[in-house]
Protein backbone atom coordinates (compact mmCIF):
# COMPACT_ATOMS: atom_id res chain seq x y z
CA UNK A 1 0.00 0.00 0.00
CA UNK A 2 1.45 3.11 -0.78
CA UNK A 3 2.02 6.58 1.54
CA UNK A 4 -0.28 8.42 0.15
CA UNK A 5 -3.29 5.86 -0.10
CA UNK A 6 -2.20 5.19 3.77
CA UNK A 7 -2.86 8.44 4.76
CA UNK A 8 -6.37 9.17 3.18
CA UNK A 9 -7.05 6.39 4.52
CA UNK A 10 -5.70 7.09 8.04
CA UNK A 11 -7.44 10.26 7.61
CA UNK A 12 -10.60 9.09 7.37
CA UNK A 13 -11.08 6.51 10.23
CA UNK A 14 -9.41 8.91 12.45
CA UNK A 15 -12.38 11.24 11.02
CA UNK A 16 -14.71 8.27 11.41
CA UNK A 17 -13.74 7.75 15.22
CA UNK A 18 -13.99 11.57 16.22
CA UNK A 19 -17.71 11.61 14.78
CA UNK A 20 -18.70 8.33 16.58
CA UNK A 21 -17.61 10.15 19.13
CA UNK A 22 -18.51 13.48 19.13
CA UNK A 23 -21.71 13.56 17.54
CA UNK A 24 -24.98 13.76 20.18
CA UNK A 25 -22.00 13.52 23.06
CA UNK A 26 -23.71 16.21 25.01
CA UNK A 27 -27.18 14.15 25.18
CA UNK A 28 -26.01 10.60 24.59
CA UNK A 29 -25.52 9.13 27.58
CA UNK A 30 -28.48 11.35 28.63
CA UNK A 31 -26.74 12.83 31.44
CA UNK A 32 -23.79 13.20 33.28
CA UNK A 33 -23.33 10.46 36.24
CA UNK A 34 -22.01 11.82 39.28
CA UNK A 35 -18.61 10.76 38.75
CA UNK A 36 -18.52 12.55 35.32
CA UNK A 37 -19.71 15.45 37.65
CA UNK A 38 -17.64 15.31 40.36
CA UNK A 39 -14.43 15.15 38.23
CA UNK A 40 -15.49 18.56 36.09
CA UNK A 41 -16.75 20.21 39.24
CA UNK A 42 -12.98 19.55 41.13
CA UNK A 43 -11.91 20.78 37.42
CA UNK A 44 -13.58 23.77 38.17
CA UNK A 45 -12.33 24.20 41.39
CA UNK A 46 -8.94 23.77 40.41
CA UNK A 47 -9.53 26.33 37.68
CA UNK A 48 -10.64 29.15 39.78
CA UNK A 49 -9.25 28.30 43.38
CA UNK A 50 -5.92 25.79 42.44
CA UNK A 51 -8.14 23.76 45.28
CA UNK A 52 -10.21 21.04 45.31
CA UNK A 53 -13.95 21.02 46.51
CA UNK A 54 -12.17 19.90 50.38
CA UNK A 55 -9.94 23.00 50.21
CA UNK A 56 -6.83 20.82 49.35
CA UNK A 57 -3.94 22.53 47.18
CA UNK A 58 -3.29 21.12 43.96
CA UNK A 59 -3.82 17.56 45.31
CA UNK A 60 -2.60 13.83 43.51
CA UNK A 61 -5.70 12.24 44.90
CA UNK A 62 -9.42 13.98 45.26
CA UNK A 63 -10.54 12.63 48.01
CA UNK A 64 -14.66 13.49 45.92
CA UNK A 65 -17.08 11.08 47.50
CA UNK A 66 -14.42 9.30 50.06
CA UNK A 67 -12.78 6.97 47.34
CA UNK A 68 -10.03 8.90 46.68
CA UNK A 69 -10.07 9.80 42.81
CA UNK A 70 -6.61 9.91 40.87
CA UNK A 71 -5.73 13.32 39.63
CA UNK A 72 -5.02 12.55 36.00
CA UNK A 73 -8.50 12.79 34.42
CA UNK A 74 -9.40 15.73 36.45
CA UNK A 75 -6.03 17.88 35.77
CA UNK A 76 -6.63 17.10 31.60
CA UNK A 77 -10.36 18.23 32.15
CA UNK A 78 -9.25 21.94 33.05
CA UNK A 79 -8.63 23.04 29.22
CA UNK A 80 -12.24 21.71 28.26
CA UNK A 81 -14.28 23.25 31.09
CA UNK A 82 -12.07 26.50 30.57
CA UNK A 83 -12.87 26.85 27.07
CA UNK A 84 -16.62 25.65 26.96
CA UNK A 85 -17.75 25.62 30.13
CA UNK A 86 -18.85 23.54 33.27
CA UNK A 87 -20.99 21.75 31.30
CA UNK A 88 -21.80 18.41 29.09
CA UNK A 89 -19.64 19.34 26.26
CA UNK A 90 -16.77 21.04 28.53
CA UNK A 91 -16.85 17.60 30.53
CA UNK A 92 -17.30 15.33 27.76
CA UNK A 93 -14.70 17.21 25.01
CA UNK A 94 -11.24 15.70 26.48
CA UNK A 95 -12.59 11.88 26.69
CA UNK A 96 -13.28 12.56 22.95
CA UNK A 97 -10.39 14.15 22.41
CA UNK A 98 -8.05 11.40 23.76
CA UNK A 99 -10.18 8.52 22.53
CA UNK A 100 -9.23 9.84 18.99
CA UNK A 101 -6.33 9.69 19.83
CA UNK A 102 -6.07 6.38 21.27
CA UNK A 103 -6.86 5.12 17.63
CA UNK A 104 -4.20 7.08 15.93
CA UNK A 105 -1.86 5.75 18.59
CA UNK A 106 -2.36 2.54 17.68
CA UNK A 107 -1.91 2.84 14.26
CA UNK A 108 1.66 4.39 14.92
CA UNK A 109 2.57 0.75 17.68
CA UNK A 110 1.47 -1.29 14.91
CA UNK A 111 3.76 0.50 12.17
CA UNK A 112 6.43 0.10 14.52
CA UNK A 113 5.73 -3.50 15.74
CA UNK A 114 4.92 -4.98 12.01
CA UNK A 115 5.28 -2.45 9.61
CA UNK A 116 2.21 -3.94 7.55
CA UNK A 117 0.12 -1.28 7.05
CA UNK A 118 -2.96 -3.00 6.08
CA UNK A 119 -2.92 -4.42 9.38
CA UNK A 120 -1.93 -1.07 11.29
CA UNK A 121 -5.03 0.60 9.36
CA UNK A 122 -7.52 -2.28 10.03
CA UNK A 123 -6.75 -2.67 14.01
CA UNK A 124 -6.63 1.30 14.00
CA UNK A 125 -10.54 1.18 12.07
CA UNK A 126 -12.00 -1.42 14.43
CA UNK A 127 -10.57 0.47 17.49
CA UNK A 128 -12.49 3.57 15.86
CA UNK A 129 -15.66 1.65 15.44
CA UNK A 130 -15.57 -0.33 18.71
CA UNK A 131 -18.62 -0.44 21.01
CA UNK A 132 -16.23 -1.23 24.04
CA UNK A 133 -14.44 2.06 23.67
CA UNK A 134 -16.92 3.95 22.03
CA UNK A 135 -18.86 3.94 25.14
CA UNK A 136 -16.34 4.50 27.34
CA UNK A 137 -14.41 7.52 25.33
CA UNK A 138 -17.97 9.70 25.03
CA UNK A 139 -17.95 10.11 28.53
CA UNK A 140 -15.41 11.21 31.14
CA UNK A 141 -14.32 7.64 32.48
CA UNK A 142 -10.65 7.56 33.18
CA UNK A 143 -10.19 3.58 32.52
CA UNK A 144 -9.60 5.35 28.75
CA UNK A 145 -7.50 7.81 29.48
CA UNK A 146 -5.43 5.08 31.34
CA UNK A 147 -6.12 3.46 28.01
CA UNK A 148 -4.61 6.51 25.58
CA UNK A 149 -1.59 6.39 28.17
CA UNK A 150 -0.73 2.62 28.15
CA UNK A 151 -0.98 2.59 23.82
CA UNK A 152 1.95 5.32 23.95
CA UNK A 153 3.15 3.70 26.43
CA UNK A 154 3.43 0.68 24.45
CA UNK A 155 4.34 2.17 20.96
CA UNK A 156 7.61 3.94 22.91
CA UNK A 157 8.68 0.51 24.58
CA UNK A 158 8.53 -1.50 20.95
CA UNK A 159 10.71 1.65 19.61
CA UNK A 160 13.03 0.74 23.08
CA UNK A 161 13.53 -2.70 21.78
CA UNK A 162 15.21 -1.17 18.97
CA UNK A 163 16.55 2.28 19.84
CA UNK A 164 17.80 2.57 23.32
CA UNK A 165 16.23 5.86 24.51
CA UNK A 166 12.82 4.99 23.53
CA UNK A 167 12.82 2.63 26.44
CA UNK A 168 13.60 5.18 28.66
CA UNK A 169 10.77 7.76 26.97
CA UNK A 170 7.96 5.01 27.54
CA UNK A 171 8.22 5.15 31.26
CA UNK A 172 6.66 8.66 31.13
CA UNK A 173 3.43 7.44 29.75
CA UNK A 174 3.78 3.95 31.67
CA UNK A 175 3.83 6.07 34.94
CA UNK A 176 1.15 8.53 33.86
CA UNK A 177 -1.16 5.69 33.52
CA UNK A 178 -0.64 5.10 37.44
CA UNK A 179 -1.65 8.18 38.14
CA UNK A 180 -4.94 8.10 35.75
CA UNK A 181 -6.86 4.80 36.55
CA UNK A 182 -6.98 1.73 39.33
CA UNK A 183 -6.54 -0.72 37.55
CA UNK A 184 -3.45 0.67 35.61
CA UNK A 185 -1.83 0.36 39.18
CA UNK A 186 -1.99 -2.82 38.92
CA UNK A 187 -1.65 -3.67 35.16
CA UNK A 188 1.61 -1.10 34.39
CA UNK A 189 3.74 -2.34 37.54
CA UNK A 190 3.03 -6.57 36.45
CA UNK A 191 3.33 -5.20 32.45
CA UNK A 192 6.57 -4.04 33.01
CA UNK A 193 7.90 -6.93 35.56
CA UNK A 194 6.74 -9.44 32.81
CA UNK A 195 8.38 -7.62 30.14
CA UNK A 196 11.68 -7.33 32.06
CA UNK A 197 11.50 -11.26 32.78
CA UNK A 198 10.87 -12.17 29.23
CA UNK A 199 13.22 -9.86 27.65
CA UNK A 200 15.67 -10.52 30.37
CA UNK A 201 18.75 -11.66 28.02
CA UNK A 202 17.94 -8.13 25.76
CA UNK A 203 17.66 -6.30 28.98
CA UNK A 204 21.13 -7.47 29.65
CA UNK A 205 22.74 -6.06 27.03
CA UNK A 206 21.69 -2.99 27.55
CA UNK A 207 21.84 -2.57 31.47
CA UNK A 208 22.89 0.71 31.44
CA UNK A 209 19.09 2.39 29.63
CA UNK A 210 17.48 -0.70 31.37
CA UNK A 211 18.48 0.48 35.18
CA UNK A 212 18.11 4.14 34.07
CA UNK A 213 13.91 3.29 33.04
CA UNK A 214 13.44 1.69 36.35
CA UNK A 215 14.93 4.69 38.03
CA UNK A 216 13.12 7.22 36.23
CA UNK A 217 9.87 4.90 36.62
CA UNK A 218 10.81 5.25 40.53
CA UNK A 219 11.40 8.70 40.92
CA UNK A 220 7.80 9.30 39.21
CA UNK A 221 5.85 7.69 41.37
CA UNK A 222 7.70 9.12 44.51
CA UNK A 223 5.23 11.17 44.65
CA UNK A 224 2.34 8.33 45.55
CA UNK A 225 4.73 7.00 48.96
CA UNK A 226 3.26 9.01 51.03
CA UNK A 227 -0.49 8.62 49.96
CA UNK A 228 -0.16 4.48 50.23
CA UNK A 229 1.64 5.09 53.49
CA UNK A 230 -1.26 6.79 54.83
CA UNK A 231 -3.32 3.95 54.60
CA UNK A 232 -5.83 6.22 52.13
CA UNK A 233 -4.90 3.79 49.59
CA UNK A 234 -7.21 1.56 50.19
CA UNK A 235 -9.74 3.00 50.38
CA UNK A 236 -11.36 2.67 46.87
CA UNK A 237 -9.92 -0.86 47.22
CA UNK A 238 -12.03 -2.19 50.24
CA UNK A 239 -14.97 -0.69 48.47
CA UNK A 240 -15.02 -3.69 45.68
CA UNK A 241 -12.30 -6.24 47.04
CA UNK A 242 -12.87 -9.86 47.36
CA UNK A 243 -11.15 -9.75 50.39
CA UNK A 244 -13.53 -7.16 52.36
CA UNK A 245 -13.51 -9.08 55.62
CA UNK A 246 -17.06 -7.42 56.40
CA UNK A 247 -18.73 -10.16 53.23
CA UNK A 248 -15.81 -12.40 53.34
CA UNK A 249 -16.04 -14.09 56.60
CA UNK A 250 -19.35 -14.56 57.11
CA UNK A 251 -19.71 -16.42 53.71
CA UNK A 252 -17.07 -18.58 54.41
CA UNK A 253 -18.83 -19.57 57.50
CA UNK A 254 -22.64 -19.78 55.94
CA UNK A 255 -20.46 -22.15 53.66
CA UNK A 256 -19.11 -24.49 56.40
CA UNK A 257 -22.07 -24.60 57.85
CA UNK A 258 -24.02 -25.85 55.04
CA UNK A 259 -21.11 -28.23 54.29
CA UNK A 260 -22.33 -32.23 54.75
CA UNK A 261 -18.68 -33.32 54.87
CA UNK A 262 -16.74 -34.69 57.74
CA UNK A 263 -14.27 -33.64 60.41
CA UNK A 264 -11.81 -31.25 59.51
CA UNK A 265 -13.10 -31.12 56.02
CA UNK A 266 -14.95 -27.96 56.06
CA UNK A 267 -12.31 -26.21 57.15
CA UNK A 268 -9.97 -27.49 54.55
CA UNK A 269 -12.58 -26.54 52.07
CA UNK A 270 -13.87 -23.63 53.46
CA UNK A 271 -11.32 -20.77 54.20
CA UNK A 272 -9.96 -17.83 53.26
CA UNK A 273 -7.16 -19.47 50.66
CA UNK A 274 -9.76 -21.26 48.59
CA UNK A 275 -12.20 -18.96 48.86
CA UNK A 276 -10.51 -16.18 47.05
CA UNK A 277 -8.39 -18.14 44.66
CA UNK A 278 -12.13 -19.83 43.54
CA UNK A 279 -13.59 -15.95 43.34
CA UNK A 280 -10.27 -14.74 41.77
CA UNK A 281 -10.57 -17.68 39.10
CA UNK A 282 -14.23 -17.09 38.16
CA UNK A 283 -14.34 -13.53 37.97
CA UNK A 284 -11.08 -14.02 35.31
CA UNK A 285 -12.35 -16.09 33.45
CA UNK A 286 -15.68 -14.48 32.90
CA UNK A 287 -13.97 -11.85 30.96
CA UNK A 288 -13.06 -14.41 28.37
CA UNK A 289 -16.59 -16.10 27.44
CA UNK A 290 -18.10 -15.69 24.02
CA UNK A 291 -21.48 -14.09 26.05
CA UNK A 292 -19.25 -11.17 27.50
CA UNK A 293 -17.06 -10.79 24.60
CA UNK A 294 -19.79 -11.27 21.26
CA UNK A 295 -23.22 -11.49 22.63
CA UNK A 296 -24.37 -9.55 25.43
CA UNK A 297 -21.51 -7.72 26.99
CA UNK A 298 -21.29 -6.28 29.90
CA UNK A 299 -24.02 -6.02 33.13
CA UNK A 300 -23.23 -2.67 34.02
CA UNK A 301 -25.31 -0.37 32.15
CA UNK A 302 -23.46 2.63 32.29
CA UNK A 303 -20.19 1.12 30.83
CA UNK A 304 -21.83 -0.77 27.48
CA UNK A 305 -25.03 -1.28 25.60
CA UNK A 306 -26.95 -4.16 27.01
CA UNK A 307 -27.35 -6.89 24.46
CA UNK A 308 -24.50 -6.18 22.10
CA UNK A 309 -20.70 -7.54 22.53
CA UNK A 310 -17.77 -5.69 23.49
CA UNK A 311 -16.78 -7.49 20.16
CA UNK A 312 -18.60 -7.91 17.32
CA UNK A 313 -19.18 -11.17 16.78
CA UNK A 314 -17.72 -11.40 12.67
CA UNK A 315 -14.30 -10.19 14.71
CA UNK A 316 -14.22 -14.05 16.37
CA UNK A 317 -12.97 -16.26 13.47
CA UNK A 318 -10.51 -13.25 12.50
CA UNK A 319 -9.68 -13.06 15.84
CA UNK A 320 -8.33 -16.92 16.51
CA UNK A 321 -7.08 -16.89 12.91
CA UNK A 322 -4.79 -13.88 14.07
CA UNK A 323 -3.41 -15.53 17.54
CA UNK A 324 -2.89 -18.94 15.22
CA UNK A 325 -0.91 -16.96 13.16
CA UNK A 326 1.16 -15.23 15.74
CA UNK A 327 1.97 -18.49 17.65
CA UNK A 328 2.88 -20.45 14.07
CA UNK A 329 5.47 -17.92 13.17
CA UNK A 330 6.49 -17.65 16.78
CA UNK A 331 6.25 -13.86 16.58
CA UNK A 332 8.37 -11.61 18.91
CA UNK A 333 5.32 -9.49 19.70
CA UNK A 334 3.74 -11.66 21.56
CA UNK A 335 5.85 -11.48 24.77
CA UNK A 336 4.76 -7.93 24.79
CA UNK A 337 0.39 -8.77 23.32
CA UNK A 338 -0.29 -11.95 25.43
CA UNK A 339 0.97 -10.53 28.82
CA UNK A 340 -0.72 -7.12 27.84
CA UNK A 341 -4.07 -9.43 26.89
CA UNK A 342 -4.10 -11.27 30.15
CA UNK A 343 -2.88 -9.47 32.88
CA UNK A 344 -5.48 -6.84 32.26
CA UNK A 345 -8.16 -8.72 33.41
CA UNK A 346 -6.24 -9.32 36.70
CA UNK A 347 -7.52 -6.12 38.77
CA UNK A 348 -11.02 -7.29 37.95
CA UNK A 349 -10.34 -10.43 39.05
CA UNK A 350 -9.48 -8.83 42.89
CA UNK A 351 -13.11 -7.15 42.88
CA UNK A 352 -16.31 -8.35 44.01
CA UNK A 353 -18.72 -6.44 42.20
CA UNK A 354 -20.05 -6.16 38.08
CA UNK A 355 -18.05 -9.13 36.39
CA UNK A 356 -17.99 -9.42 34.06
CA UNK A 357 -16.81 -5.54 33.71
CA UNK A 358 -16.31 -3.81 30.71
CA UNK A 359 -14.77 -0.39 32.20
CA UNK A 360 -12.14 -1.97 34.66
CA UNK A 361 -10.47 -4.22 31.27
CA UNK A 362 -10.50 -1.48 28.46
CA UNK A 363 -6.51 -2.04 28.29
CA UNK A 364 -7.47 -5.53 26.98
CA UNK A 365 -9.54 -3.71 23.79
CA UNK A 366 -6.49 -2.91 21.05
CA UNK A 367 -5.03 -6.70 21.76
CA UNK A 368 -8.49 -8.08 20.57
CA UNK A 369 -8.25 -5.34 17.39
CA UNK A 370 -5.11 -6.38 16.73
CA UNK A 371 -5.56 -10.07 16.37
CA UNK A 372 -8.62 -9.49 14.16
CA UNK A 373 -6.57 -7.40 11.60
CA UNK A 374 -3.92 -9.90 11.26
CA UNK A 375 -6.11 -12.77 10.45
CA UNK A 376 -7.67 -10.76 8.14
CA UNK A 377 -4.22 -10.23 6.81
CA UNK A 378 -3.07 -14.26 7.49
CA UNK A 379 -6.25 -14.96 5.35
CA UNK A 380 -4.90 -12.65 2.79
CA UNK A 381 -1.81 -14.25 2.21
CA UNK A 382 -2.50 -17.99 3.24
CA UNK A 383 -5.37 -18.27 0.82
CA UNK A 384 -3.98 -18.43 -2.34
CA UNK A 385 -7.89 -18.31 -4.45
CA UNK A 386 -8.78 -14.82 -4.81
CA UNK A 387 -11.83 -15.77 -5.50
CA UNK A 388 -12.61 -17.39 -2.04
CA UNK A 389 -10.83 -14.94 -0.15
CA UNK A 390 -12.60 -12.10 -1.69
CA UNK A 391 -16.08 -14.10 -1.02
CA UNK A 392 -15.04 -14.89 2.60
CA UNK A 393 -14.79 -11.26 3.37
CA UNK A 394 -17.32 -9.93 1.37
CA UNK A 395 -19.64 -11.75 3.62
CA UNK A 396 -17.58 -10.58 6.37
CA UNK A 397 -18.29 -7.22 5.65
CA UNK A 398 -22.01 -7.49 4.60
CA UNK A 399 -21.99 -9.46 8.35
CA UNK A 400 -19.88 -6.50 9.99
CA UNK A 401 -21.90 -3.58 8.32
CA UNK A 402 -25.23 -5.56 9.71
CA UNK A 403 -23.66 -6.10 13.14
CA UNK A 404 -22.42 -1.83 13.41
CA UNK A 405 -25.84 -1.10 12.39
CA UNK A 406 -27.60 -2.87 14.90
CA UNK A 407 -24.97 -1.80 17.74
CA UNK A 408 -25.28 2.55 16.56
CA UNK A 409 -29.45 1.77 16.83
CA UNK A 410 -28.74 0.20 19.97
CA UNK A 411 -26.71 3.28 21.13
CA UNK A 412 -27.71 6.88 19.41
CA UNK A 413 -31.83 5.66 19.60
CA UNK A 414 -32.65 2.91 22.01
CA UNK A 415 -30.04 3.37 25.03
CA UNK A 416 -30.44 6.82 26.18
CA UNK A 417 -34.40 6.15 26.31
CA UNK A 418 -34.13 2.77 28.40
CA UNK A 419 -31.55 3.67 30.61
CA UNK A 420 -31.59 7.68 31.36
CA UNK A 421 -32.42 6.40 35.14
CA UNK A 422 -28.68 4.43 35.30
CA UNK A 423 -27.11 7.89 33.87
CA UNK A 424 -28.94 10.06 36.66
CA UNK A 425 -31.53 11.72 34.69
CA UNK A 426 -33.63 14.21 35.98
CA UNK A 427 -30.95 15.99 38.14
CA UNK A 428 -29.79 18.42 35.77
CA UNK A 429 -33.64 19.54 35.15
CA UNK A 430 -33.99 19.85 38.66
CA UNK A 431 -31.47 22.19 39.45
CA UNK A 432 -32.39 24.16 36.30
CA UNK A 433 -35.43 24.63 38.41
CA UNK A 434 -33.93 25.52 41.45
CA UNK A 435 -31.57 28.11 39.51
CA UNK A 436 -35.11 29.64 38.41
CA UNK A 437 -36.67 29.26 41.60
CA UNK A 438 -34.20 29.86 44.45
CA UNK A 439 -34.43 33.03 45.60
CA UNK A 440 -38.40 32.75 46.36
CA UNK A 441 -36.94 30.33 49.08
CA UNK A 442 -35.24 29.92 52.55
CA UNK A 443 -34.33 26.56 52.26
CA UNK A 444 -33.71 23.86 49.43
CA UNK A 445 -34.66 20.07 50.44
CA UNK A 446 -33.01 18.22 47.59
CA UNK A 447 -33.62 13.98 48.04
CA UNK A 448 -30.35 12.07 47.62
CA UNK A 449 -32.49 8.95 47.13
CA UNK A 450 -30.53 8.67 43.87
CA UNK A 451 -27.19 9.72 44.45
CA UNK A 452 -25.10 12.63 45.13
CA UNK A 453 -27.56 15.46 44.74
CA UNK A 454 -25.16 18.18 45.67
CA UNK A 455 -22.10 17.64 42.90
CA UNK A 456 -25.00 17.87 41.13
CA UNK A 457 -26.51 20.88 42.49
CA UNK A 458 -22.24 22.77 42.83
CA UNK A 459 -21.97 21.67 38.69
CA UNK A 460 -25.81 23.08 36.94
CA UNK A 461 -25.57 26.41 39.86
CA UNK A 462 -21.58 26.61 38.88
CA UNK A 463 -21.80 27.27 42.33
CA UNK A 464 -18.69 29.31 43.13
CA UNK A 465 -16.10 26.77 44.33
CA UNK A 466 -14.55 29.38 47.00
CA UNK A 467 -17.30 30.05 48.80
CA UNK A 468 -18.24 26.10 48.77
CA UNK A 469 -15.11 25.90 50.36
CA UNK A 470 -15.45 28.08 52.93
CA UNK A 471 -19.30 27.63 53.34
CA UNK A 472 -19.48 28.28 57.10
CA UNK A 473 -22.42 25.49 57.50
CA UNK A 474 -21.28 22.81 54.90
CA UNK A 475 -22.02 19.41 56.68
CA UNK A 476 -20.49 16.24 55.57
CA UNK A 477 -21.06 13.13 56.73
CA UNK A 478 -18.31 9.76 56.61
CA UNK A 479 -20.23 6.17 56.75
CA UNK A 480 -18.45 3.23 56.27
CA UNK A 481 -16.79 3.30 52.14
CA UNK A 482 -18.37 6.65 51.72
CA UNK A 483 -18.71 10.59 52.26
CA UNK A 484 -21.66 12.99 51.44
CA UNK A 485 -22.69 16.26 51.88
CA UNK A 486 -25.65 16.55 53.89
CA UNK A 487 -26.03 20.69 53.42
CA UNK A 488 -24.71 23.90 52.27
CA UNK A 489 -25.33 27.40 52.03
CA UNK A 490 -29.47 26.72 52.06
CA UNK A 491 -29.36 23.38 50.46
CA UNK A 492 -30.02 20.50 52.31
CA UNK A 493 -29.50 16.74 50.84
CA UNK A 494 -31.36 14.07 53.36
CA UNK A 495 -33.28 10.79 52.26
CA UNK A 496 -36.76 12.16 52.21
CA UNK A 497 -37.87 8.66 52.74
CA UNK A 498 -35.85 8.14 56.31
CA UNK A 499 -37.84 8.61 59.33
CA UNK A 500 -36.81 12.08 60.93
CA UNK A 501 -36.22 13.86 57.59
CA UNK A 502 -39.43 12.75 55.84
CA UNK A 503 -41.57 16.25 54.67
CA UNK A 504 -43.16 16.98 57.55
CA UNK A 505 -40.18 16.56 59.78
CA UNK A 506 -38.56 19.10 57.83
CA UNK A 507 -41.19 21.39 58.04
CA UNK A 508 -41.11 20.92 61.84
CA UNK A 509 -37.35 21.55 62.41
CA UNK A 510 -37.59 24.74 60.18
CA UNK A 511 -40.35 26.87 61.46
CA UNK A 512 -41.18 29.82 59.64
CA UNK A 513 -39.03 29.14 56.18
CA UNK A 514 -40.46 28.59 53.11
CA UNK A 515 -38.83 25.59 51.81
CA UNK A 516 -38.65 23.97 48.53
CA UNK A 517 -38.79 20.12 48.08
CA UNK A 518 -37.84 17.91 45.53
CA UNK A 519 -38.37 14.56 46.33
CA UNK A 520 -39.00 11.08 44.79
CA UNK A 521 -42.53 9.72 43.65
CA UNK A 522 -44.13 8.69 47.03
CA UNK A 523 -42.35 11.22 49.38
CA UNK A 524 -44.81 13.84 49.52
CA UNK A 525 -48.43 13.26 51.12
CA UNK A 526 -51.38 12.73 48.30
CA UNK A 527 -53.23 15.89 48.77
CA UNK A 528 -49.60 18.02 48.68
CA UNK A 529 -50.21 20.46 44.97
CA UNK A 530 -46.98 19.31 42.54
CA UNK A 531 -44.78 22.58 41.19
CA UNK A 532 -43.09 20.09 38.71
CA UNK A 533 -42.88 16.37 37.62
CA UNK A 534 -39.75 15.19 35.99
CA UNK A 535 -39.32 12.40 34.03
CA UNK A 536 -36.82 9.85 32.96
CA UNK A 537 -36.80 9.30 29.49
CA UNK A 538 -38.67 6.18 29.25
CA UNK A 539 -41.85 7.65 30.71
CA UNK A 540 -41.13 6.95 34.32
CA UNK A 541 -41.27 9.96 36.43
CA UNK A 542 -38.27 10.52 38.37
CA UNK A 543 -38.94 13.75 40.95
CA UNK A 544 -41.46 15.23 42.10
CA UNK A 545 -41.25 19.53 42.97
CA UNK A 546 -43.42 20.84 45.75
CA UNK A 547 -43.68 23.44 48.62
CA UNK A 548 -44.98 23.96 52.13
Amino acid sequence: MNTRLAKILLFLIVALSFFLRVYKVSSIPPALNWDETSIAYNAYSILKTGKDEWGQFMPLHFKSFGEYKLPAQIYASIPGIAIFGLNEIGVRITPVIYGVLTVLLLYFLLEEAFKIRPVSLMAAFLLAVSPWHIQLTRASFESSFALFWIVMAMWFLIKGLKKKRWLLVSMLPFAVSVYTYNSARVFTPLFLFFIAVLYREYFWKMKKWFLLSGILLFILLIPLAPFVLSGEAGARYKLVSITDEKGLVPRINERRGASTLPGIFPRLVHNKATYLSFYFAKNYLAHFTPNFLFIKGAGHKQHHVQGVGELYWIQAPFLLLGLYYLLKKRERSLKILLPWLFLAFVPVAMTNDSTPNALRTLIAVPVYQIFTALGVYYLFKKVKNRKKTYTVLGIAVVAFLVNFSIYLKDYYIEYPVKYSRDWQYGNKQVVEYIKDNQDKYDLITFTRHYGEPHVFTLFYLKYDPSEFQNSPNLDRFETYDWVRVLRFDKYYFPDLGDVGTQYQDVINANPGKKILFIGKPGDFPAYITKLKEIYFLNGEKAFEITQN
